[in-house]
């Protein structure tokens, strides 16, 4: 028996109100998703100047744009002059500027301010002091982040680290060469559930002999209950007849040529926190973003990623598409389904992990630290 009075086969979860109670989604808000790196958009989604999308980061607005220089950019969608939205679409192009629709205030695509009604007549007012209001940003893995905090923590150690943990290197993922694959489809989802049980529930594979028949047919250890992140470095097995990670086991697509021997035939799962989940496998890689915009409602934004002429040829993907969005709907019904007991007087006090979700522990203490609780 533990000091929590619990058996030492189980640790605690976070209590209920964790998940329910809008204040501690709010400190969510401003402590974790507003300080630390966040997987915006994918940045062929900017691919010409002028290119833009908005982003909801935390508790702001976020516009991402690429620049003539051909750099991604990225400022609060506020305009200084009185603090209206620049952009209220999720994305599109401008040729040259955004220009408020207010005042007309109205800065280029570096941020500066370029023009405003009577400006001549106010030479004192900088061009660059009362420009856009940029925010930390970096291209990786073909995805752009974005860290709101004045002083962003290393996004080697923050970022990068999260999956060196998980893999062992930084090369394992880099032979994937996800900067240079196409999306070959995009599905996102309204989940109606917190974002820490979703995170919880990707990290875990206890349920998987319950809810993913599909999957435990390609990958038959998860039918034992251990998630390919309980281990270090560890690739869930294809099955012997098992030809392709497909809805029906049937051959994959073309092979991504830099994958070694050692990964082929495996799957590989990392969480980069707080809301991203890669999904490694020989010939597509599925890439997960969440946006959580309510303390019981989630987004998830899900990219199936190919090699390009894979995409561009018109090649049939939608086998290994079913196959994760069926695993995806069976994870979001799952999380909706825990949503509602967490509001439960049974469940104040939080519930418990068994020793395969022992690791979701770590997780827990990361979030409690961030909110100035400490480790539980």
């Amino acid at each position: 028996m533990t000091s929590t009075g619990l058996p030492d086969s189980l640790i605690a979860t976070l209590p209920g109100s964790s998940y329910t109670d809008p204040t501690v989604f709010a400190q969510e808000q401003e402590r974790i998703f507003e300080t630390v790196w966040f997987c915006a958009a994918r940045a062929s989604e900017l691919a010409k100047p002028g290119a833009f999308r908005t982003v909801d980061v935390g508790r702001e607005s976020i516009l991402l744009t690429r620049a003539r220089d051909n750099a991604v950019r990225a400022y609060f969608n506020v305009c200084r002059h009185r603090g209206a939205r620049l952009r209220t679409e999720e994305s599109g192009e401008v040729k040259r500027a955004f220009q408020c629709p207010y005042h007309a205030w109205t800065y280029d695509l570096n941020g500066k301010l370029v023009a405003a009604p009577n400006l001549t007549k106010m030479p004192d007012v900088g061009r660059t002091e009362y420009g856009l209001v940029a925010v930390a940003v970096r291209e990786w893995l073909g995805y752009v982040w974005v860290c709101l905090a004045e002083d962003p923590p290393s996004f080697e150690e923050a970022v990068v680290g999260d999956v060196v943990a998980r893999l062992g290197d930084v090369e394992s993922i880099e032979r994937y060469d996800i900067d240079h694959l196409s999306v070959g489809r995009r599905i996102v989802y309204d989940v109606r559930a917190n974002w820490k049980l979703i995170v919880e529930n990707f990290m875990e594979c206890y349920h998987c002999a319950t809810i993913h028949p599909e999957l435990t047919e390609v990958l038959p250890e998860f039918a034992d209950g251990y998630a390919a992140q309980y281990y270090v470095g560890h690739g869930a097995e294809f099955g012997q007849e098992v030809q392709g990670f497909t809805v029906d086991g049937s051959e994959g697509l073309d092979r991504i040529p830099g994958v070694a021997k050692d990964q082929d035939r495996r799957y590989y799962a990392i969480t980069v926190r707080p809301q991203v989940f890669v999904n490694l496998v020989p010939d597509h890689v599925i890439f997960h973003r969440m946006y959580p915009v309510a303390v019981d409602r989630t987004i998830v934004e899900c990219d199936w990623l190919y090699l390009p002429h894979v995409v561009e040829s018109g090649k049939d993907v939608s086998r290994s598409v079913e196959l994760f969005d069926r695993v995806n709907r069976q994870d979001f019904d799952a999380c909706e389904r825990t949503q509602p007991g967490m509001s439960s007087r049974l469940y104040a006090k939080g519930g418990v992990l068994v020793p395969s979700e022992h690791h979701i522990g770590a997780f827990h203490d990361w979030v409690n630290e961030r909110l100035g609780g400490g480790p539980q």
